[in-house]
């Protein structure tokens, strides 16, 4: 298995962060605007629809207010396609900025550089937008 992490210091506090992470369905207005077309939820699966049309499901394990953590798992419609994935956000206090850790884990091991890839990007996305709405 890959795991694959990344850390990010984001000019917002740490609350205003959190508050973004924790919105499951508001990715498209709030945490990937632009990359992410719509956000649905359904009890505890959530699916994102991109401007292409694809679709990914997920299942929202866990918001974790106290840790400031939401773990989450793709289960359909995972590009590249995996048989696992399994990932996480931490939002954590560094004064008057937070730092986002995002940690993914996946199988099989061959498709982690190109999910790294798409981690990496993502998650400068996710600064961008997040600081363009901070108080």
């Amino acid at each position: 298995m890959a795991s694959i992490r990344h850390e990010i210091l984001i000019d917002a506090a740490p609350h205003h962060i959190w508050d973004v992470i924790r919105d499951v369905g508001n990715v498209h207005e709030r945490l990937l605007p632009g990359r992410v077309a719509g956000t649905r939820v359904e009890g505890v699966e959530r699916f994102l629809s991109f401007p292409d049309g694809h679709v990914i499901r997920e299942l929202i394990i866990d918001i974790d207010e106290e840790a400031r953590r939401l773990a989450y798992a793709v289960v359909e419609g995972a590009r590249p396609a995996l048989d696992f994935h399994h990932a996480s956000f931490e939002v954590c206090d560094e004064g008057a900025r937070g730092r986002l850790v995002w940690i993914t884990d996946v199988l099989p091991e061959s498709a982690a550089a190109e999910v790294r890839i798409r981690t990496e990007f993502g998650i400068r996305e996710m600064k961008q937008a997040i600081e363009a709405t901070a108080e």
